[in-house]
């Protein structure tokens, strides 16, 4: 049977394990600085989160399409606003424990939960469009086009459904190991082929039409004597700029690989959990260790390297227009300089970690944190006196 092992407490495991007669060190301190960048909250809204929620860590995050904000709790809450003022323009509870999701697009808003369902709202109005089963749970959101809606589950499946009528249409597995951190990437798409991360250390690609493997490419391969080193899971999105596919594995590498083949074309030794973004051929990375790396998207080298937020259990990075945005286990969102990794401003939403992707557009960033408390920030440069 397979075990699952969260993220912050398996890295505690490791550091552990290799040096047993050295305490873990604790979290980076944080310390005061001249803020850089003009933050305001925009709105805030909660979402039904609640303690239960903070311990099953699950993927739950707010998603963005257009000028509308989606998000969902565990306890089957799902809601719609207004991206600029944060008005509310629908809410559905659909009497589920939610797990993974959500995803919005096509007309679509797709939610998983922890037995295995999934739900197809309507995007604007939040009427159940149908719903469908899978023998797994399900702990990111999906992927969507117009025809096909695709989702990982934890038993190392990937399945596509037709986005109309909720009909599965084809299924594709890899191999679990027995033990894994929790957690399951959140599939792409990208022309005809849907392209995931697997816990086995492998990314993917199928065909959009059928499932049929494209590509199957090793970005990590299992090391080491106990089952916590040999752990290889690429948990996070990977990310699709121009032809080419962008990955990282926890206790293995980033690469760049090519789309049409999946060979790779760099690759550089790198951890992490959360993952990576991808702006104007900079790849921005949130390390296990809890370092935020910039490195050049044509060959991997490294830009800039921020540590002072180390071991804080980083999220995905967010993209701005001005600065990239992390949050952290304590319910606080950083940004720092695109060009020199600086620390520029900080504001905290809640005092609960944030576990999920934020998601931006322009200088807005959009934060969920595991306890369910919804906001958005504007940070823009400071105006000159």
């Amino acid at each position: 049977m397979k075990r699952i092992v969260a993220p912050l407490l398996g890295a505690a495991l490791l550091l552990a394990a290799c040096s047993k007669d050295k305490d873990v060190e604790p979290p980076a301190e944080l310390t005061k600085y001249p803020a850089k960048l003009q933050v305001s909250k925009i709105w805030s809204e909660g979402v039904g989160g609640g303690k239960k929620q903070m311990r099953l860590r699950l993927g739950l995050g707010p998603a963005l399409d257009g000028d509308t904000v989606f998000a969902a709790s565990h306890k089957g809450e799902v809601i719609a606003v207004a991206l600029k003022s944060g008005q509310r323009r629908w809410r559905k509870d659909l009497k589920l424990p939610l797990s993974g999701g959500p995803a919005a697009g096509f007309g679509l808003v797709i939610l998983g939960a922890s037995k295995g369902q999934i739900v197809a709202l309507d995007e604007a109005t939040g009427q159940e469009r149908w719903r469908a089963h899978v023998n797994g749970e399900l702990l990111s959101a999906a992927a969507l086009s117009e025809r096909v809606m695709v989702i990982r589950s934890v038993d190392g499946k990937l399945h596509g459904f037709d986005a109309v009528s909720g009909k599965e249409l084809w299924s594709v597995e890899q191999q679990v190991p027995r033990l894994s951190l929790r957690g399951t990437a959140t599939p792409v798409i990208a022309r005809d082929m849907a392209i995931s991360g697997f816990d086995n250390g492998k990314v993917m690609a199928v065909s959009l039409n059928n499932g049929d493997t494209l590509w199957d490419t090793a970005l990590a391969s299992p090391h080491g004597k106990t089952e916590l080193e040999r752990l290889v899971d690429v948990d996070s999105t990977v990310q699709v700029s121009g032809e080419n596919v962008y990955a990282v594995a926890f206790q293995g590498r980033v690469a760049m690989l090519a789309l049409d083949s999946g060979q790779i074309w760099w690759a550089h030794d790198m951890s992490s959990y959360r993952g990576l973004a991808v702006r104007d051929d900079t790849l921005y990375v949130s390390t296990a260790e809890g370092a935020v790396v910039a490195l050049h998207g044509r060959d991997g080298s490294e830009v800039w390297r921020n540590e002072k937020l180390k071991r804080r259990g980083l999220s995905m990075p967010a993209v701005t227009d001005t600065a990239v945005a992390v949050a952290d286990f304590q319910g606080y969102l950083h940004w720092l300089d695109r060009g020199s990794g600086e620390l520029l401003a900080r504001e905290r939403i809640a005092k609960d970690r944030v576990t999920n992707p934020p998601v931006a557009s322009d200088n807005t960033v959009v934060v969920l944190t595991d306890g369910g408390h919804l906001a958005a920030f504007h940070a823009g440069p400071k105006a000159r006196t």
